[in-house]
């Protein structure tokens, strides 16, 4: 095995480590609201304005970070990105009041966006050297982190440890992890010569502004549709199986349960899916699943039929999003970071916007009515699902490197290609440019 193999592989295994620990941090917070809210003294309601600062921290920090992670690289940024969101996760648990309260949200909430930013250009580098789909399960590792921090959250309440006792020691701990698992992570790609520039993380075009494409801004549309259906499974399943089929507290409570392990697995087998039949079927053919899934939920007689259409919708939510990060980090290598802030962005604005929407739709009609908004988008999501397709290669873009799910536009270009020295690879191609480094498995 060859030493860039290893580094190819450890620098995986530190992207794993990085995403459960986003999903860890997050997580553990979320455990801890209803203490941290009796804590700072704020009411319900007050408490639902704060959460809001989080959310609009972390959208900046995704917009900041992009930027950042092009120039300097993903290595210099994830570790110091990881670091600010493990020490802001103890701030809310000393909050004593709603102004310290709505200061930690807002700082815990932007270190969060920077690291989700940035570890997802560092995955898509990653994917980049397998020349194979990987993203799908560092999405899946994150979501275990969040299932390990509730265990842990639970323990702890239990034992009657304080928030801030908890978070602290947490926080510690995330700095640690985040010390251990940025050394293995890769140094950016060297750019390959354009005009004379010698390329790297200061190069001009690393920083430079330009103008986003509308490839892009497609792509991080589709992700707000899907980011937005998800965020209503998040916040809206228990109370449909609790309202509308008059189901107890604690079965109601399997609705999400179905839906977030069904996301879990599906993103676990998603990279051998996106492999065998490329990001455009995983979109196309997932979003419809999910469309199903959700409309089986939305008009079932019975809890066990709702149930299985729970979980039919996280297994078709499952694959889109990953997809997208992956096709917009892989744009433009130069600038993969401000490419996937985008993306992330706009579909983390979804996410928040799935409770403000169904909620004022709930006055003029029932709730599982309510949900055929979230249907409709899954369907454009599945007819739109050819943006996926690479488009023409952008000018910070390596046609030398496999980009998975890829495929030759025809046959004549796959020759020309070969005269120039370019390999066409198909969807998921294992096999390596002539003279490159074997696919580490």
């Amino acid at each position: 095995m060859s030493s860039t193999t290893r580094s190819l592989r450890a620098a995986r295994l530190s992207t794993f480590a990085f995403f459960a620990l986003n999903g860890f941090l997050m997580g553990i917070w979320v455990v801890h609201i209803p203490a941290v809210e009796a804590r700072a003294g704020v009411s319900h309601a007050v408490l639902g304005w704060l959460l809001l600062l989080l959310g609009g921290g972390a959208f900046a920090g995704m917009r900041a970070t992009g930027p950042l992670t092009d120039r300097f690289g993903a290595r210099t940024v994830v570790p110091a990105t990881a670091a600010l969101c493990s020490a802001a996760l103890v701030l809310p648990g000393l909050a004593t009041g709603p102004l310290a309260l709505a200061a930690a949200l807002l700082v815990f909430g932007f270190g969060i966006g920077c690291l989700d930013v940035s570890m997802n250009t560092h995955a898509v580098q990653v994917e980049r050297g397998y020349r194979r789909p990987v993203m799908s399960a560092f999405h899946a590792v994150y979501s275990v982190g969040g299932v390990l921090a509730a265990l842990a959250g639970a323990r702890t309440l239990s034992w009657g440890w304080s928030p801030a006792a908890t978070l602290a020691g947490v926080s510690l701990l995330g700095l640690l992890a985040a010390a251990l698992a940025a050394p293995a992570l890769l140094p950016p790609d060297p750019a390959p010569d354009r005009d004379g520039g010698d390329g790297g993380p200061g190069h001009p075009a690393a920083g430079s502004r330009r103008r986003t494409p509308s490839r892009i801004w497609a792509l991080a549309a589709l992700a707000l549709m899907l980011m937005l259906s998800e965020g209503v499974a998040n916040d809206w399943s228990v109370l449909a199986l609790r309202d509308v089929l008059g189901a107890p507290a604690a079965t109601a409570a399997f609705a999400y349960g179905a839906f977030s392990t069904a996301m879990t697995l599906g993103r676990l087998a998603g990279d051998r899916v996106a492999g065998r039949f490329g990001p455009v079927a995983v979109v196309r053919y997932g979003s419809a699943v999910a469309a199903v899934g959700l409309t089986t939920a939305a008009l079932a007689g019975s809890v066990p039929l709702a149930l299985a259409g729970w979980t039919l919708f996280g297994i078709g939510l499952s694959g889109g999003v990953p997809q997208l990060f992956s096709a917009a980090g892989h744009a433009d290598r130069d600038h993969a970071g401000a490419n996937v802030s985008r993306v992330a962005g706009l579909g983390y604005l979804g996410m928040l916007a799935g409770p403000a929407v169904i909620g004022p739709l709930t006055r003029v009609m029932p709730l599982n009515l309510a949900f055929f908004l979230p249907v409709a988008l899954c369907v454009t999501a599945a007819c739109a699902a050819s943006l996926l397709r690479p488009g023409p290669a952008a000018p910070g873009r390596d046609v030398r490197r496999v980009v998975p799910g890829e495929v030759a536009a025809a046959a004549d270009d796959a020759d020309d290609a070969a005269d120039e020295g370019v390999e066409a690879a198909g969807p998921g191609a294992g096999r390596p440019a002539t003279g490159s480094v074997p696919e580490p498995r």
